[in-house]
């Protein structure tokens, strides 16, 4: 189906998270407050900004922080807090308050933690179909990275993805950055508003896509077309890939049709996330009644 055959549909949602603001998030109970001076002794696995094998990690920021307390999916062990970013919770969620010092003691070097910091758990797995189910179809975007392994250009694509309303990010398993203090710092909160999808396969996913109605976009430095030529109003699933690597070959096949975004010769292409935001603006503008 070509876009012009494709029926307009109605104005991108605004960037809200999808997640129902009820109850308390899932955690465990981290103790009472401790001294300042006095940080509760660093265990096995605390440090590391990421376990491998799908650990707990760090999770610090107050956006990102914020993000995950309100998100009723997140599990968190520990809560820690400075006297003054105690504010930043919720009633009813413990919390250890420590000194700045202390904190960064117990997370990754170079951590900017800005007075709060979680330890989490990975969130659960979530299904493609249940997640773009949440948004109403006929304008959902679908954003699907083929092995964007760093963890702050997915964050910025993440970030954008929650401004412009995606319904969902779709990320291979084996070629994508876990879950992360970084990637989660990087995302400003993202990590817990937009749908973070994991599959084995791109190829098979964009299959599943198609069947469920999706104008599949490729976007490549040397698309077919201009990215406003081939975008179409209805349900859309754009496809990025990483940086000097670019699309693998068998994930442009499934797509649609392959796009560009026009840049001057003496840059020639543009770093992923940076086209990914540009990508989401202008489809939200041509799709937009």
């Amino acid at each position: 189906m070509s876009p012009k055959e494709r029926k307009p549909g109605p104005k991108v949602a605004g960037a809200k998270g999808y997640f129902a603001r009820h109850g308390q998030p899932s955690h465990g109970q981290p103790g009472p407050a401790r001294h300042p001076h006095h940080p509760r002794p660093q265990g096995r696995g605390d440090r590391p900004d990421h376990a491998g094998g799908g650990g707990r990690f760090w999770l610090y920021g107050t956006h990102a922080a914020k993000a995950a307390l309100a998100n009723p999916r997140r599990k968190f062990h520990r809560v820690l807090v400075t006297e003054k970013t105690h504010e930043l919770l919720r009633a009813g969620i413990p919390a250890e308050t420590l000194s700045p010092d202390a904190i960064s003691r117990l997370l990754p070097q170079g951590a900017v933690h800005q007075g709060i910091a979680l330890l989490c758990d990975p969130l659960p797995a979530l299904n493609l179909d249940d997640a773009v189910a949440l948004k109403p179809p006929g304008s959902r975007l679908v954003v699907v990275l083929d092995q964007v392994t760093d963890p702050h250009n997915e964050g910025a694509i993440l970030r954008s993805a929650a401004a412009f309303g995606a319904a969902a990010v779709v990320v291979q398993d084996r070629h994508a950055p876990p879950e992360s203090g970084v990637l989660a710092k990087a995302a400003s909160g993202a990590l817990d508003l937009v749908p973070r999808i994991a599959v084995v396969n791109i190829a098979r996913t964009l299959e599943r896509l198609g069947r469920l109605g999706f104008w599949r976009i490729a976007l490549a430095s040397d698309g077919d077309s201009s990215l406003t030529e081939a975008a179409t109003h209805g349900d859309v699933a754009l496809v990025l890939g990483a940086e000097g690597t670019g699309l693998r070959r068998l994930v442009r096949e499934h797509c649609d049709i392959s796009a560009h975004i026009p840049v001057a010769d003496a840059i020639g292409s543009l770093n992923v996330s940076n086209a990914a935001a540009i990508a989401f603006y202008e489809l939200t503008r041509i799709r937009t009644p």
